[in-house]
């Protein structure tokens, strides 16, 4: 890895010759204190200048600003009418009293509902307006505020395939897991916001490569060069192949698709063979997609500052196949097996699907680009309060006292 590609806010890098305090106060970071590398008299770890080693402390996570926030992606939840109130009424504050460049999806201010609005057509020839997939905003957003569900988080992230803005959820949709602030409160949230020093949290997303067989590679070709180019996530790498490459949030799913085969692909971690997976597929989530579909499938779940990929099998046709959690420097890999008896189909945070055939690969490791959400309260609380009040965690009656104080036993005698 190279280290200068690093965030430095997100990793801290330890060279040869640098020497931290000996002394760490466990309790306050997240992912423990820096390790001692002397063993005894004479033992020690090798000494390695690329070593990369993530302690961070979660006070230390806090957003500053060099310089104003000047330009503001809005992106709210399409096809949910109840919406449009809220998102009027964000882009009026932003632009007439905050008096910022408001950048929304040409798709969002051509609703019909938005259209027929008199009071919104007053302010709407104000705001930019972009497509995806045509129009690369990624070097002029500042912030990213998303009204509605997890989903526009997701949408959010893959928007942006480098460095993304960060990003304020507010909960206006079905779940909210990842979207903690309350709309209600939204003038005095995005003040502070704008002010500085807000918690934020690093979630972690995959960097995803797909290389596609040579046999395919005549036909996507001749497709793209019908539409006069070449789609911007996909080159020619030195084999001829074609790569489309990928940031993922949540998680990369590869399923047996519509065949009633099992599933059967070969999962290499760092270029060696680990095992096979047959059943339903494998997803292959980050610490915040292990909420996601990774739950559902009986995963852990994992507090996003924690450094992991975690590799869940989705109904193995195995009784000892458990769900694995494995460091977020290795490089995973997906291919078909040998011996498989249909194709796979991937998907990326349950877009972009397509089939993999016998040949392709899925390179899969962690990005050195997360995504940097801003904290209603701070990283540890507002993960517990989504537990509590999204998926209910630990919800049980709770056991009624003992109403006489003598041993229970002895009563029951």
């Amino acid at each position: 890895t190279n280290i200068d590609e690093w965030d430095e806010t997100w990793l801290s890098c330890t060279r040869e010759g640098n020497k931290l305090p000996v002394c760490c106060r466990r309790g306050h970071f997240l992912h423990g204190p820096y390790p001692a590398t002397h063993f005894g008299p004479k033992a020690c770890v090798l000494p390695n200048p690329t070593s990369v080693m993530h302690i961070q402390d979660p006070a230390s996570q806090r957003l500053t600003w060099s310089k104003p926030p000047l330009n503001v992606l809005v992106i709210r939840k399409i096809r949910d009418e109840t919406l449009l109130e809220p998102f009027k009424e964000l882009c009026r504050f932003l632009v007439e009293e905050k008096h910022l460049m408001v950048y929304v999806e040409k798709k969002v201010v051509d609703d019909g509902s938005l259209m027929r609005d008199d009071s919104f057509s007053a302010f709407r020839n104000q705001l930019c307006t972009f497509r995806e997939g045509f129009d690369d905003i990624s070097d002029c957003i500042d912030l990213i505020i998303c009204l509605g569900g997890d989903g526009t988080l997701l949408y959010a992230s893959s928007l942006f395939q480098g460095s993304v803005p960060p990003v304020m959820a507010f909960h206006l949709g079905s779940l909210g897991f990842l979207t903690p602030f309350k709309f209600e409160s939204f003038r005095t949230e995005v003040d502070k916001v704008f002010e500085g020093n807000a918690a934020i949290i690093l979630r972690s997303r995959l960097k995803v490569k797909v290389v596609k067989g040579t046999f395919q590679r005549n036909e996507q070709l001749l497709s793209a060069q019908e539409n006069g180019i070449l789609p911007h996530n996909h080159i020619n790498n030195e084999a001829g192949k074609i790569t489309l490459q990928l940031q993922v949030l949540n998680e990369v799913v590869v399923d047996r698709g519509p065949s009633s085969y099992l599933s059967n692909v070969d999962l290499y971690l760092d270029g060696r063979l680990i095992t096979s997976v047959q059943g339903d597929g494998v997803i292959v989530s980050t610490p915040t997609g292990s909420t996601a579909y990774a739950a559902a499938a009986g995963a852990s779940m994992i507090h996003p500052n924690v450094p992991a990929i975690m590799v869940t099998p989705i109904c193995p046709h195995s009784l000892s196949f458990r769900p694995i959690v494995v460091p977020a420097g290795v490089e995973l890999m997906i291919t078909l097996s040998p011996d498989a008896r249909n194709t796979a189909w991937v998907s990326f945070d349950g877009r972009k699907r397509q089939e993999i055939q016998h040949g392709d690969s899925i390179k899969i490791t962690t990005s050195c680009f997360p995504v940097p959400s801003i904290c209603c309260h701070d990283l540890v609380y507002d993960w517990f309060d989504s537990l509590a009040q999204c998926l209910h965690w630990n919800v049980r009656k709770k056991q009624t006292r003992l109403t006489d104080a003598s041993d229970s036993s002895e009563t029951e005698n």
